[in-house]
């Protein structure tokens, strides 16, 4: 028996996919990014059940018929909002390969977006989401888990695997190395503000905190 609550009386019926545009119908590039701005402002602001199709489609100002032929369901409009978030806060180019760049000045490109991008309002916002007892019970955690922070984890550690082959790292585990590095950078920082919590003692600024962070992961793992 599944443990989501009942729906709503908006989400329930209209909320089953209508059959799709045909398949030779170009799909407009302007409505998918329109549906994407609205489902992640919706989904931030009312949770994942809190939402319909037929809102996001009327917040997006298209059809729910578009909504469905560039998303088929909600879950999967959920997974593409939390990778576009993702992909903008941290593109591919961070994790590109070049030798050049020296590995302290990449690590640090790396931790100021990712923190920056887990600090921002919306972000925390959705986190709190995630949390609640409604979507932690759900398949939600693991629809955002794959679809945003492992693209990301994956992406760091094929970096790492790089660095290592170039001799700047020695890293027997490479998954846990990555897991540290985005645990540290999120800390305390992260904590407070999913709590809601401010207090007035001095802290460090976000580029100082990513900065120490970077330095105690080269102590790490540097190659000596």
């Amino acid at each position: 028996m599944s443990s989501r609550p009942a729906k709503t009386p908006a989400e329930a019926a209209p909320d089953v996919a209508p059959k799709p545009a045909g398949p030779g119908r170009p799909k407009d590039p302007g409505k998918r990014a329109a549906i994407l701005d609205a489902a992640k402002r919706m989904f931030v602001s009312h949770g994942f059940d809190g939402v319909s199709m037929d809102q996001i489609a009327s917040e997006a100002g298209v059809s729910k018929l578009t909504v469905y032929s560039h998303f088929g369901d909600k879950e999967s409009l959920f997974a593409e909002a939390v990778r576009a978030h993702c992909e903008q806060g941290m593109p591919t180019r961070l994790f590109e390969a070049d030798p050049t760049m020296p590995l302290r000045e990449r690590l640090a490109s790396i931790g100021k977006a990712f923190f920056a991008m887990v600090m921002t309002p919306e972000a925390i916002a959705g986190h709190r989401i995630l949390c609640s007892p409604q979507v932690a019970t759900s398949t939600m955690p693991e629809v955002f888990w794959e679809a945003g922070p492992q693209r990301v984890h994956n992406s760091f550690t094929d970096l790492l695997e790089r660095r290592i082959a170039a001799g700047d790292l020695e890293i027997d585990d490479t998954d846990r190395a990555a897991a540290q590095f985005f645990t540290l950078l999120k800390g305390e920082a992260h904590a407070k503000a999913v709590f809601g919590y401010c207090c007035n003692r001095r802290q460090d600024t976000p580029d100082q905190h990513v900065d120490a962070v970077v330095e105690l992961f080269l102590r790490a793992y540097a190659r000596r």
